[in-house]
């Protein structure tokens, strides 16, 4: 569907160079001199490379329209997913590409967020914290403190992340998934 520069709202989903970006923010610019423009900074949905454009008002866009679906991951089968749509219970198959590197922190029956445009999903979106188990890393020594450093360890999805010195295997930890950090040790 094509738009006119004037109905562009955040958060909307636009085709160009057929690649799909979200409007992060815009502005109307109206300077003395000249025509008036719309400058608006795009986030792609695949890369989430940020890029700035500049639009003259009498432009038209291609909106994409995106709708945003909680999902629960079910199992994976050789390169694909397979994810539960919580609403309607339908069950959703994803290559390995679209998952990208949320992969490292996907465990099962984890509830994702996944993002979709023409009936296929586009990108999943992994909740800002989880909570796993540590299956892997050195032993840790009896006064080894949370200021006296970090040694790798691997949870339960099979990623290498630091953790304080005082962690051991069978502990769960909280991760932030956007940055893949160690945020605290959980009592379970």
């Amino acid at each position: 569907m094509t738009i006119s520069i004037n109905q562009l709202t955040s958060g909307m989903g636009l085709l160009i160079n057929d690649a799909i970006y979200v409007v992060v923010e815009y502005s109307h610019v109206k300077p003395g001199k000249g025509t008036a423009f719309v400058r608006v900074k795009l986030k792609n949905l695949k890369t989430d490379q940020v890029i700035e454009r500049t639009f003259k008002t009498a432009e038209k866009l291609d909106d994409v329209q995106l709708e945003e679906r909680k999902l629960q991951n079910l199992y994976r089968s050789g390169d694909s997913f397979h994810f539960m749509d919580n609403t309607n219970y339908e069950e959703i198959v994803v290559d390995r590409a679209t998952i990208g590197d949320a992969l490292k922190f996907l465990q099962d029956n984890l509830e994702v967020v996944g993002i979709f445009s023409n009936k296929q999903m586009q990108k999943m979106l992994l909740p800002m914290f989880i909570e796993a188990e540590i299956i892997q890393t050195e032993p840790g020594f009896k006064g080894d403190s949370s200021r006296a450093g970090t040694k790798p360890a691997t949870i339960d999805t099979g990623t290498i992340i630091q953790v304080p010195l005082f962690v051991d295997i069978g502990d769960f930890v909280k991760i932030d998934t956007r940055t893949g950090s160690y945020v605290e040790r959980i009592k379970k």
